[in-house]
């Protein structure tokens, strides 16, 4: 606490003048101090005077809680402090509580703000991003923090700049533009990592202030989203979640390490995180929306003989329209042209041959052209202006409203609660822009009530059906975020086609989702050669395999390539949940030749390698790597080559300098390894 009872989260002993206030918060009328692009500095922020604090123990959780008070507005702040004793990792929430007696318009509330960080030594500072986009998730990249925030002789003006480096999302892909995940790392090992759990509108930034680093974390704000939340006398408000995770050594895997542990206590617990079946999915490169029972009983059965475990119809199979079902969707029945006998027939096939049927559904879109459009009330939809939002041939539906919430009711109670599905592919393909508006209520403010409402209708469907599988789709990874993540089961992390294409997004995943979240596409083909057979194989083994591809029609060795494949998965899958990521040759680049991608388990590490053609201009001769494995060093180990076991892969261990040579003769091959000092898995030879 300092001086006049104001508040700031640091180390102790920390130069006071270098930390910022634990809230900041600006409302119309209650500005900055300093006027810039930067969030931090802000009138109500600085005058928060502590009230009280208090720690209690919630199970494995140990939760501080901190209230601070502002005398100008009336206005009090909950600051919500989280983690596990021994983790790495803070979780920080605000609830404010207009105590005064005029009205309060927020514009911005951080969930969670830090100053202090590497006082006086910034030009070592690395700092650490993801852009994200459609068939290109998870593309991190790097930058000196000197690049971003420059010297500004701040000795010479007295003040610091206005600007700093920011990340922000746009509209309702929460993940279409950038992760809400990010990074700062130091020379001596030193990381702070962060991640914002919101898919209705968030930003972060980072930047210098007396000399020392900080970071401030928000949820949606006025300036980039169109959110204005008025507090009446009375009434609260309650920041989207933030997360800070820390290494003090071991750079960005360690923290990463820390924020795959926070993401694993924060999700709602479910049989799926440690069973990991293999998921069929007859979309990606195979039916693509076009699904009949002709086309899927072959599928079925070869699916079921290579070894999945759950079949997924995906889009299409409500389809009976002959304009087409994109803007005619919404009431989710099957159609009679694509499934003569009926949809059970091929649900059935799906049981007698062993596996959970899965279907797709898009909940909260509704064609313009479905009867739906007309029969629900309009303040069922997202509006703007008085006027129905319209996006790519579709309406959205808020879930706020109990006529959207009960259809959708109906809909997962016929196609769940009736026809027995078990798994439900979950997507979301339009960016409905900023949200919608009702009376006074700003858009973004309307987004943010819907997505909460989305949040609690998800809750209730597993309340309901709770060994029933969600599956987390925005037109790949466009909503990526760990509010959707801590009640989904799954996260598809791409709809990249190219399998060439696939492997930097497969190995980043894990920076975005826990492993055993992660659903990875592998979709092998009658015409590739046994080598991308392989390959597309191998980088869906990181994580949660989602099989497609026309596997009826497959010769003996591809097929055979394809089982073989998903039974050594089934071996290892039971590490998964337990493992930590780590990239021993970094974060990946998009066009990087060689990418590597490892688990540290309790037992044993993991490590996946796939070597792609040189980019242009760089060396042809690429055929051998050696990767860095410093956590091993010393260690008397055996790698084994798990998959492919064709391959004429070799792997040489060094042990008193922990580095492992792999040599891939041939670009466009990848190499499963185990590595520990034991045999190989059971039924697997040398």
């Amino acid at each position: 606490m300092g001086p006049g009872g104001s508040v700031r989260l640091g180390a102790p002993g920390q130069d006071w003048d270098t930390l910022l206030p634990l809230v900041e918060i600006t409302a119309t009328g209650h500005g900055r101090t300093w006027s810039g692009e930067r969030f931090i500095d802000t009138a109500i922020g600085e005058r928060l005077a502590h009230r009280g604090h208090r720690t209690v123990q919630d199970g494995e959780w140990q939760r501080t809680t901190i209230t601070l008070a502002d005398p100008v507005t009336g206005l009090a702040a909950e600051v919500s402090l989280r983690t596990c004793p021994g983790a790495g990792f803070v979780r920080s929430q605000v609830r404010l509580v207009n105590e005064g007696g005029a009205p309060l318009r927020l514009e911005s509330v951080s969930s969670l703000a830090l100053g202090g960080l590497a006082d006086g030594d910034l030009d070592g500072l690395t700092l650490h991003w993801a852009d994200n986009d459609w068939l290109a998730e998870c593309r991190w990249r790097q930058a000196p923090f000197r690049d971003q925030v420059v010297r500004l002789s701040r000795s010479a003006h007295g003040h610091d700049g206005r600007g700093c480096f920011e990340r922000c999302s746009q509209g309702s892909w929460s993940t279409g533009r950038h992760l809400p995940v990010a990074a700062l790392t130091d020379p001596a090992g030193r990381a702070w990592l962060w991640q914002i759990e919101s898919s209705a509108g968030w930003r972060y930034e980072t930047g210098e202030r007396e000399g020392a680093a900080y970071v401030a974390l928000f949820g949606p704000d006025d300036a980039h989203h169109q959110w204005r939340q008025l507090l009446a006398p009375g009434e609260e408000f309650s920041t989207v979640p933030a997360t800070l995770a820390g290494a003090g050594t071991g750079g960005l895997d360690a923290a990463f390490g820390q924020l795959t542990d926070c993401r694993r206590r924060i999700r709602r617990a479910h049989p799926d995180h440690t069973a990991l079946p293999v998921i069929y999915n007859d979309y990606m490169n195979t039916l693509m929306g076009d699904p009949t029972t002709d086309k899927l009983l072959p599928l079925i059965e070869a699916a079921a003989a290579a070894g999945a475990e759950v079949f997924v119809v995906d889009a299409g199979w409500y389809d009976d329209d002959a304009q087409g079902w994109w803007d005619a969707v919404g009431a989710w029945e099957p159609s009679g042209r694509r499934f003569p006998g009926g949809i059970q027939r091929v649900l059935d096939a799906v049981r007698e041959h062993g596996m959970t049927p899965g279907l797709w559904l898009e909940p909260e879109v509704v064609g313009v052209r479905s009867p739906l459009a007309h029969t629900l009330p309009p303040e069922a939809f997202f509006r703007r202006g008085g006027v129905r939002v319209t996006e790519h041939g579709r309406h959205h539906l808020d879930l706020r409203h109990p006529a959207a919430r009960a259809h959708l009711d109906r809909v997962v109670d016929r196609i769940v609660g009736e026809w027995g599905v078990g798994y439900l592919k979950l997507d979301y393909n339009i960016n409905v822009g900023p949200g919608t508006e009702s009376g006074e209520e700003s858009a973004g403010a309307g987004l943010l009530g819907h997505h909460r409402a989305h949040l609690d209708w998800l809750g209730a469907v597993l309340d309901r059906y709770p060994r029933l599988v969600l599956e987390n789709c925005g037109s790949g990874g466009l909503r990526m975020d760990y509010a959707q993540l801590a009640v989904t089961q799954l996260q598809s992390t791409s709809d990249q086609q190219d399998p060439l294409r696939c492997p930097p997004i497969a190995a980043a995943a894990a920076t975005a989702v826990t492993p055993e979240q992660a659903a990875v596409w592998a979709y092998p083909q009658p015409h590739f050669d046994p080598d991308l057979v392989a390959f597309t194989l191998t980088g869906a083994m990181t994580g949660r395999v989602h099989l497609s591809g026309f596997l009826d029609r497959m010769d003996r060795e591809r097929f055979d390539l394809v089982r073989t494949g998903l039974a050594v998965y089934k071996e290892l899958r039971a590490e998964i949940p337990d493992s930590l990521p780590f990239w021993p040759l970094g974060l990946p680049a998009w066009e990087d030749s060689w990418i590597a991608f490892g688990r540290r388990g309790t037992d044993a590490d993991w490590l996946t390698l796939w070597r792609r053609a040189p980019a242009r201009g760089d060396d042809a001769d690429d055929s051998t790597r050696t990767v860095p494995l410093d956590h091993l060093r010393g260690a008397r180990l055996t790698p084994t080559l798990l998959y492919p076991a064709t391959a004429d892969a070799t792997a040489h261990w060094d042990a008193a300098h922990g580095r492992l040579t792999v040599s891939l003769p041939r670009p466009g091959t990848a190499v499963l390894l185990r590595l520990d000092g034991r045999v190989p898995l059971p039924g697997r030879e040398d």
